[in-house]
């Protein structure tokens, strides 16, 4: 071996050492070198010859076997101290990347970029072992290491596939469950260990090795999987319970959760559950919301198939699954992302591009088409290979403009002179195409705070600004979380003068498809819980509370309620503690209160999915219309929900608490009678039981534009739900 070769394999720069390493022909026989740390000696074994190769120091054995060609298969019998390790040898096996895969991964178009890198077993020219394989084009050398080379790759240096930027190395004999990193020489020579960002299992923080995974999970999810597309997500009841996994109940794993979280949502009604980032995070306290294992569903509550059943029952249940997805930024961990390669790759190589302002994170650099691919790829895989319904995507509009958070002259414009990050449109709009195109019956859901035109539009239908859609099936609507709630913390005697708060957002509702949301942003952070928003005392803000939910599932939009809000928790909610159960729990006095507003919730669930005129046409204009919106001075609220036979469901919503008898509301002479099937004031929810019973026959008697009306009694704090007799 010549000099430079053997100097440059100890420095981690070798480009080929296939080249080098493993039996080569030459003159009077073979050579065969191999490169093994602490090892005491090496011994080749090919069929019944036996070959000792000389120590030739550093690490390095070397030998010239008596052969006429290199043979096809040879072993390496390795001693290390009292033991020794056979193995096939990682230097005799050709690439186990093709020429399409690698020509995929350059253009940025390769859709099962997980089938590709990171670390797979598999059998390869006969043998079974482990692919390595790992994208990083700036790097002078990769090495691999892990538990099966004692954690020093200099005897497993990796070999560079063309200009690719792909490093590839098949090891014999490492299967599912070895601990693993990347040994990456940097373009100044020195060296850093990381986690492969490919990686489908991770160790449990704060440990960060990475681990060679292999599913067994069967499904059993089939009919779901089958129809869960058969109506669109906007003519379809969708109510979502918003889940922080780790601390639902505090301590359960995946598996426990499958039992205890698919049995609550059941019984509660919700439609779908939405998972805060469960991809691996290394600090808790973050939420998730700071990626590092963009492939691995966290080690803190079990493996990836645990995870997988944990879908897979919901699933069984009728329960669809939406995971919060973050790719609009990742933390600065030195064994992670960051600087990957030794100059920056996954973030944008411009410091003004690359900073994001809150969080003291990276901005992947959204240009690049390798990053691009491997975020796109990202949300596949999420869909795909763990079967998850939809992906609500974090805090878009930080992705949408280069000003996001930034003072003058920290920014700069793009190639039109604007203010929007064309490449984050470009990136969204990809994303949202490939999603739909390949995973039928699945929604992306967006968190975007602005007035960003056509989030919800279709990428190939140009808006006025210009662009075309971002392609998202859904939209949180902010503006109305905000408005209302800052209704609903005046006191009712006060409300009059805000009665727009509730009603402007019906201005804009049918501009994107909405989801309504009320999310752990509204709960932490000083802000409080929902109920502790509302203003007087216990009884009061109880009743504001029922009054506002009913509200909120009458509204046009999707519904998203975070846990504990469904059973009125008093405190913020803590990622340490999560919800307070014991509220529930019948020898705690005030149990009855908490179980009142549960049990409402359970019924709104219940009464919305019988009623298509709340749900069926969320996004169509035609599915609302207006009775009383201008009733301040009363603080009510009127409209009717239509469904798509014209079938109505009249809300009536009282924020003043007083009981107001014979109030006229107006209402079509097309039904006879109608008849009250929710009222948040019922004595079963903890209020005070002032109804409506019987059938309500319409008067001949103009009001609110229509030709008849009805006589309610309206309940204080409460909101009422008709429907006809």
């Amino acid at each position: 071996m010549g000099a430079e070769d053997r100097a440059r394999l100890l420095a981690g720069t070798h480009h080929d050492p296939h080249s080098v390493l493993g039996a080569h022909p030459v003159p009077g026989g073979v050579a065969y070198r191999a490169l093994r740390p602490h090892a005491r000696s090496v011994t080749v074994r090919c069929g019944p010859l036996r070959t000792e190769l000389r120590d030739d120091g550093d690490g390095f054995f070397s030998g010239l076997l008596p052969l006429d060609a290199v043979p096809e298969s040879s072993r390496l019998r390795v001693a290390y101290g009292d033991t020794v390790h056979e193995t096939a040898d990682a230097y005799r096996f050709l690439p186990t990347l093709g020429e399409l895969d690698l020509h995929l991964i350059g253009e940025g178009r390769h859709e099962e970029l997980w089938r590709a890198l990171g670390a797979h077993v598999l059998t390869h020219q006969g043998v079974p072992g482990t692919r390595f394989t790992v994208w990083a084009p700036n790097a002078r050398g990769v090495r691999v290491a892990g538990g099966f080379n004692f954690w020093d790759g200099t005897g497993s240096p990796m070999r560079s596939l063309g200009s690719s930027g792909v490093w590839e190395l098949f090891v014999p004999g490492v299967g599912e469950g070895e601990l693993y990193k990347f040994e990456i020489t940097r373009p100044d020579g020195s060296h850093t260990q990381r986690a492969d960002p490919l990686a489908r299992r991770t160790e449990a923080p704060p440990a960060t090795s990475s681990v060679v995974d292999v599913s067994h999970h069967v499904w059993e999810d089939a009919q779901w999987m089958a129809h869960r597309g058969d109506t669109p997500v906007h003519e379809a009841p969708f109510s979502v319970y918003e889940v922080h996994l780790p601390s639902w109940r505090p301590g359960s794993t995946y598996r426990e959760l499958a039992d205890q979280l698919t049995a609550y949502v059941t019984e509660m009604g919700f439609t779908h559950v939405e998972l805060m980032p469960v991809a691996e995070h290394p600090f808790g306290g973050s939420w998730g919301y700071q990626v590092t294992g963009f492939y691995a569903p966290t080690a803190r509550l079990g493996t990836p198939d645990d995870f997988k059943y944990l879908v897979d029952r919901l699933h069984q249940a009728g329960i669809g699954v939406l995971m919060d997805w973050v790719p609009a930024h990742f933390p600065r961990d030195a064994w992670a992302l960051a600087e990957f390669d030794g100059r920056p790759l996954y973030e944008h190589s411009d410091p003004l591009r690359a900073a994001h302002p809150d969080w003291g994170t990276l901005e992947f650099d959204l240009g690049r088409r390798e990053v691009r691919n491997f975020l796109v790829a990202n949300a596949v895989y999420w869909c795909e290979e763990f079967h998850v319904d939809g992906l609500r995507v974090d805090a878009v509009a930080s992705m949408l403009y280069l000003d996001y958070s930034r003072e003058p002259g920290a920014w700069r414009p793009n190639e039109r002179g604007g203010r929007e990050n064309l490449d984050a449109v470009t990136f969204l709009q990809e994303m949202n195409a490939t999603v739909y195109r390949r995973c039928p019956g699945v929604v992306t859901v967006a968190e975007e705070s602005t007035a960003w035109d056509g989030v919800t539009r279709p990428t190939h239908v140009q808006g006025p600004s210009g662009f075309g859609g971002l392609g998202f099936g859904l939209k949180w609507n902010m503006g109305w979380m905000h408005d209302s709630l800052q209704y609903m913390a005046h006191d009712p005697v006060h409300r009059a003068y805000h009665h727009g708060e509730l009603t402007f957002s019906m201005v804009y509702a049918y501009s994107e498809n909405y989801v309504l949301p009320i999310s752990h942003d509204e709960v932490v952070h000083g802000k409080g819980s929902l109920v502790s928003k509302m203003p007087g005392d216990w009884w009061r803000r109880r009743a504001d509370l029922r009054a506002y939910l009913a509200f909120m599932w009458a509204h046009p939009g999707k519904q998203l309620l975070f846990m504990g809000q469904e059973f009125a928790q008093g405190a913020e909610w803590s990622e340490a503690a999560g919800p307070d159960w014991w509220l529930l729990d019948p020898a705690y006095p005030a149990a009855a209160d908490h179980r009142g507003v549960r049990d409402l919730v359970r019924d709104l669930n219940a009464r919305y999915r019988a009623t298509p005129a709340l749900w069926q046409r969320d996004t169509d204009p035609s599915g609302f219309e207006w009775i009383a919106g201008d009733s301040a001075s009363d603080n009510v609220l009127a409209f009717l929900r239509h469904d798509a036979s014209g079938s109505p469901l009249l809300a009536v919503c009282h924020f003043s608490p007083v009981v107001r008898p014979d109030y006229l509301v107006g209402v079509p002479d097309s039904v006879p009678a109608w008849t009250e099937v929710l009222n948040t004031d019922a004595l079963g929810y903890g209020g005070s039981g002032v109804a409506n019973p019987g059938p309500l026959k319409p008067e001949p008697q103009h009001a609110h534009g229509q030709p008849t009306a009805i006589r309610l009694t309206l309940p204080p704090l409460a909101t009422v739900w008709l429907r006809p007799a």
